[in-house]
């Protein structure tokens, strides 16, 4: 081992120890975690439950016995939700 390999080995542990202490301090609290996760639900579940509802109010004016848009708009609520979610973690 020359002297040259003893400071090019000492500069990557040295580089690795401070990623350590970093990833250390960035690393996500129980709370951030929380949050995170009840913000992807709410993503996910707002749009199709105002799916259903819509859906369910227009089966309601409508004469007959018919949960056509009921069962359109919950697909289409479940569509934008995981639209919803993607983008979401995507941008974070």
């Amino acid at each position: 081992m020359t002297v040259g390999d003893g400071e090019r080995l000492r500069h990557d542990v040295d580089k690795q120890a401070r990623r350590i202490v970093q990833a250390e301090r960035n690393r996500s609290t129980l709370m951030a975690q929380t949050v995170f996760l009840g913000t992807l639900a709410l993503l996910f579940v707002l749009p199709v439950v105002g799916g259903a509802y819509l859906g369910h109010w227009i089966d309601e004016q409508m004469a007959g016995y018919s949960y056509r848009w009921t069962v359109s708009l919950l697909i289409t609520g479940v569509a934008v939700g995981a639209m919803n979610v993607y983008l979401y973690i995507r941008k974070n």
